[in-house]
Formats: C-alpha cells, sequence, structure tokens
C-alpha cells in the first residue's frame, strides 16, 4: 500500500526572476497555531491572491514556500471567525473547500480567554456563521476542559451544556479538549498566575464529567467526540475525533474529483495520518500554515505563545502584505 511521502512540488516565480521550489498541499491547516481568521485575514486573503506563503520551521527556522496550486481544502481554526466570514465568498469562488473547527468556551469568570469578545457575541457569530454555509462545516469545540477551585465538575458540565443549549440547533459535532497543563511548563508556569487552581482533569473525573454531559444533552442528537485523547469513552457514544477529517471532507465536497483522488479509498487513509501530531491525534495530513507567539487573544492555558511580550512583538513585525505571517 502506498504511503504518504510528502506533498507535491511547484516552482514559484518570484519578484526579481526569483525561482523558488514551493511545497503544494491538498489540505491547508489555517492555523492550529495562531488564530488566522481573528486577527490576519487581510494576510490571508493577499496570500490567497498571490498564490503561495512563506512559512518557517517554529523549531528550526528553515524557511519553506507553500503553494495553494493544488489546494482543496481549508480548515480553519478560530474563536472568533467574524472577520474572515465577509471573506468566505472569495473562497468559494475560487473553489476551494472549507470548514471550521470554532472553539466556543465560556471561561469568562475566569478570565481564562482575556481578548475574546463577549460570549454572547460569540455565540451570535457562531450562529449567523453556520445558517450562511451549513452547520455541517462547523464544528464545535470545547477546548480545554479544566477545572478551577471555584469551577467544579458539575459546574463544568452546566457551562458546556448553557452554551450547547443556544448552538446545537446549528451543529452538528462538538469536539472536546481535556487540558494537559503538564505537558508544557510555559502554561503551568502563567496559570499558576492566576492563583485559581487551575488544572486538569483526572481520568475518573473526565469519564464523569462525559458520563453527565451526554445524560444531559441526549436529545440534542450532537455527534459528540474527543479531540487527541488516550482515554476511552466510545462505549458512551462519544468517537475519537480527526480534526482533519478525510471522512468529513469526502462527505462535504463529493464533487471534488481531485480531492477525492488525494484521499484514496476508505480502507486506505491509515496512509494519510498526519504523523507530526501527537499519537493519539486522528487528524490526516495538512499543512499548517500559522506561527507561534502571534495571537493576540493570550488565552491563559494556550500552549502556543511563550509570553505577552512575544505576541506583542510579532504583532509589530506582521505587515498584511508580506509574504510570512511574522
Amino acid at each position: 500500500m502506498r504511503v504518504f511521502r510528502g506533498w507535491d512540488t511547484r516552482t514559484l516565480h518570484l519578484k526579481d526572476s526569483e525561482r523558488v521550489e514551493a511545497i503544494a498541499p491538498v489540505i491547508v491547516s489555517a492555523s492550529r497555531r495562531t488564530d488566522i481568521p481573528a486577527f490576519y485575514v487581510e494576510w490571508f486573503v493577499e496570500r490567497l491572491r498571490a498564490g503561495y506563503v512563506k512559512w518557517v520551521n517554529p523549531f528550526s527556522g528553515t524557511g519553506q514556500c507553500v503553494s495553494f496550486a493544488k489546494t482543496r481544502a481549508i480548515v480553519f481554526w478560530s474563536k472568533n471567525p467574524r472577520p474572515l466570514m465577509p471573506h468566505l465568498a472569495e473562497v468559494d469562488r475560487r473553489g476551494i473547500g472549507y470548514y471550521l473547527q470554532f472553539t466556543l468556551n465560556d471561561y469568562e469568570a475566569e478570565g481564562l480567554e482575556p481578548n475574546l469578545p463577549s460570549l454572547a457575541e460569540r455565540i451570535e457569530t457562531f450562529c449567523e456563521l453556520s445558517g450562511g454555509v451549513g452547520r455541517s462545516k462547523v464544528i464545535w469545540r470545547y477546548d480545554p476542559l479544566l477545572l478551577t477551585d471555584r469551577l467544579g465538575l458539575d459546574q463544568l458540565v452546566e457551562r458546556v451544556t448553557r452554551v450547547g443549549e443556544r448552538i446545537h440547533p446549528f451543529a452538528e459535532k462538538l469536539v472536546i479538549a481535556f487540558a494537559d497543563i503538564g505537558r508544557y511548563a510555559k502554561v503551568r508556569t502563567r496559570l499558576r498566575r492566576f492563583a485559581q487552581g487551575c488544572r486538569e482533569l483526572s481520568p475518573e473525573e473526565m469519564r464523569v464529567f462525559a458520563e453527565k454531559f451526554v445524560t444531559a444533552t441526549r436529545a440534542w442528537g450532537l455527534n459528540v467526540a474527543t479531540c487527541a485523547e488516550a482515554i476511552d469513552l466510545e462505549d458512551l457514544g462519544i468517537e475519537k475525533n480527526r480534526c482533519i477529517d478525510d471522512g468529513l471532507l469526502a462527505r462535504l465536497f463529493p464533487e471534488d474529483a481531485e480531492l477525492l483522488r488525494f484521499l484514496g479509498p476508505v480502507e486506505a487513509r491509515h496512509r494519510l495520518k498526519d504523523k507530526g501530531q501527537r499519537k493519539e491525534c486522528g487528524c490526516i495530513v495538512s499543512k499548517d500554515i500559522g506561527a507561534y507567539d502571534t495571537c493576540p487573544h493570550l488565552c491563559g492555558y494556550c500552549y502556543a505563545h511563550s509570553s505577552e511580550a512575544a505576541v506583542h512583538a510579532a504583532a509589530s513585525r506582521h505587515r498584511p502584505a508580506g509574504e510570512s505571517l511574522s
């Protein structure tokens, strides 16, 4: 069975007759590392029109050109996609499919998401977006699920349920992710400054949360899935998710022959697993065009920024007409 060995390439002809070899991904992620729909829409649209973006590997510092010549689908990730909404028609005109991972949490009382619009505004955005593009294209994420000294397990179930009461008619799926604070020293240090006892759920608490939430929301008919979790909750009807999802892409865009050719038959899609993600992650391969330390949401639990100063420095360097994000 053929395995995925990398994206095709294209030769780009840049300014001053410069020729550059670029990878040409079929699926683009925009982005796990930062909120492009909320903060960098102008840049994204300019790069889409230019046909390529320059991306810098955050670990090696090596630059890479990414061509949109073969892109058939974009997966957007956002906590506030309203700035993107007026530009989705252009993505449609270019014949590129898309769906959105919309993280909609309620940590207003804890102040963990300091630079987001109000919960009421975000709920309104979710409903309006889903009404415009279709509920199958807007995935509700509650990510991460965490506890504090004042936010216990029952209260967390109530929080998620209250949000769901408003938006479940506009969603097909909820993806939950349990906080993984221990993995990132910078997150542990940052959360200690909140002095609220922010902590992860134990495996036992994860199961109790799932049981109570499923019981409370069974009538909604919402598909619930976990993101990159080792715990198995399938006996409760909670599957393991693929956020970059071959099945969803095939269902949303069944007429896109190039996309379907890349995905291949269902029984062979294990070859497309993204080996760059955690072992528990079910995503298929995509090319993420975002950059760390560039998201001004500055959420307290976020692993994708090292400090407020680093984010402000990146914001000062950003140019909407630039080839790279930062």
